[in-house]
């Protein structure tokens, strides 16, 4: 109960700080719309309800805020309300709330903001902070090679905290430093399957509480025509990071490094938008966190796979993805871009480059739905497939 009234406060905390601004689009349009919210997905079981979507748009009809109660009965978790509050200002700064609470063991809640133009455009800022508990988490061992049979179940239980501060060199690059906070430790999990500390007690992150302290360096190269939904362009992005595992007295410090390239294709109407991405990751260090290594499967590679499917110290993969728009409409007086995106993604984790074979890809063919108000909003779902069955994802993001 403690809990929840922090819940609430937060959310009145939020809205009372966003008054001023609300009432300024007093004579803008507010309209909502209930639809139905129906999934269902590996690791989190199936989710029936209803989420009810308000949105306010100023006098010139570019959309402000996005507010979206929901109430969602899960299969595994139970009832689940929660609260979603997006702000949208020009130049692509954007603030967002995420609270929920449900009956068994989950809570969550998330605070972001994002300018990507701060300080006229010289800089970007970011930072964030959230706590959760994810109850269906799945845990199967390290490698490429772990069977379905050694599936394990624990809640998460994490307290994040980051910021990033970016230079613009120019138009379209960009350096860019900043740190993150992570506290994770293992509960008891949801679920009927073996608990993960009691399966596989000796894999690093394991036991006990993990609190890792990184400092990151990353550049970027990004020509896409917009941050949130573009048709167009190319982004690279390069990290360096070093980490503290605050309480690992023996083996403190690990490194962590990323390359990820994405290229869109536009036929000349914009209509059709071809998309790949290739991602390589490497985890470098002694007694690392199995959840601070890279991963594979959920809603953004692998999606035939449910979250964290394959997880291991380096990661190779690659995604192939067709948009195609299929119509616009006004829905509750806001116009939307509605697509149907067909996808394949393939890779593969390791311990040692040595160790990368072609025969030991996973492949996951797909097909995605897609709706856009553009130039902020996006929602999806994604149908993957793969040798285990198939998997449902949704988001308010493209998946890369």
């Amino acid at each position: 109960m403690t809990r929840l009234r922090g819940l609430v406060a937060v959310v009145i905390l939020f809205l009372s700080a966003n008054a001023a601004a609300l009432s300024g689009y007093a004579l803008a349009g507010v309209e909502y719309f209930p639809i139905p919210s129906v999934s269902t997905s590996k690791n989190d079981g199936n989710d029936a309800g209803l989420i009810v979507p308000v949105l306010i748009s100023d006098p010139d009809g570019e959309l402000k805020y996005l507010i979206a109660p929901m109430i969602i009965r899960n299969s595994i978790v139970g009832t689940r309300g929660a609260l979603n509050i997006f702000r949208y200002d020009p130049g692509g700064r954007e603030m967002r709330f995420i609270g929920s609470f449900t009956e068994q063991i989950e809570r969550k809640v998330v605070f972001s903001y994002a300018d990507p133009a701060f300080s006229q455009g010289r800089y970007s800022l970011n930072f964030g902070a959230s706590f959760f508990k994810n109850a269906t988490t799945r845990f199967f061992g390290l490698g490429q090679e772990t069977p379905l049979l050694d599936q394990t179940n624990y809640t998460a239980r994490e307290g994040r905290l980051n910021w990033r501060f970016g230079i613009y060199l120019n138009e379209v690059t960009q350096i860019a430093v900043g740190q993150r906070l992570r506290d994770v430790r293992l509960q008891k999990g949801a679920t009927d399957l073996p608990f993960t500390v009691d399966r596989f007690p000796t894999v690093d992150g394991v036991q006990g509480e993990s609190i890792i302290l990184g400092h990151r360096a990353t550049f970027y190269y990004d020509t896409r025509d917009s941050l949130v939904s573009p048709t167009d362009g190319m982004a690279v992005t390069a990290y360096a990071e070093v980490n503290q595992n605050i309480r690992n007295g023996s083996h403190p410090i690990y490194s962590r490094y990323g390359l990820e390239v994405k290229k869109l294709f536009p036929s000349e109407s914009k209509r059709a938008i071809l998309i790949v991405r290739a991602d390589l990751q490497a985890t470098i260090g002694t007694e690392v966190p199995f959840f601070e290594q890279s991963s594979l499967g959920g809603q953004n590679n692998l999606r035939g796979f449910g979250v964290d499917r394959f997880i291991d110290k380096h990661l190779v993969s690659a995604s192939i993805e067709q948009r195609i728009h299929l119509v616009r409409t006004k829905i509750a007086g806001v116009t939307a871009d509605f697509e149907i995106a067909p996808f394949l993604d393939t890779g593969q984790v390791f311990n040692s480059f040595k160790d990368v074979s072609f025969r030991d890809y996973r492949v996951t063919p797909g097909v995605g739905f897609r709706g856009l108000v553009k130039p902020n909003v996006v929602g999806r779902i994604d149908y993957g497939y793969s040798r285990e069955g198939g998997a449902v994802f949704a988001g308010l993001d493209f998946p890369y």
